[in-house]
């Protein structure tokens, strides 16, 4: 078996297919973890929070039935408008948002006070 050196050219090229969009995107990490207890649901959240990571988290809290709901979002690490946007309505739909991150906080009051 033989192995080609690949010329400075061919190099280049495939540093240049290597460095597109789709191969600089980092793979988003974000789960949901719903436990119940006797007083309330909790729906602990944690990773990268973006609309649509915003909007399966709607859909699952349209499905529990009428209970107290609280959003635990100790592990979560970078949230966008529309997460932000959503959290504020829950908050205002009376779901209680617990170990929140203060920069997270501070967005969902600014929203808050936009509105």
């Amino acid at each position: 078996m033989t192995t080609r050196s690949l010329s400075r050219t061919n190099r280049l090229r495939m540093v240049r297919a290597l460095l597109t969009d789709d191969a600089l995107e980092r793979p988003v990490f974000y789960r949901i973890h719903r436990s119940v207890s006797p007083d309330a649901t909790v729906f602990a959240v944690s990773g990268d929070m973006d609309s649509e990571h915003a909007a399966q988290l709607e859909e699952l809290l349209a499905q529990e039935p009428d209970v107290r709901i609280l959003l635990d979002l100790r592990d979560v690490t970078l949230v966008d408008r529309a997460a932000v946007r959503f959290l504020a309505g829950a908050e205002c739909a009376r779901i209680r948002i617990v170990n929140c991150p203060e920069y997270v906080r501070s967005w969902i009051a600014g929203e808050r006070d936009g509105n």
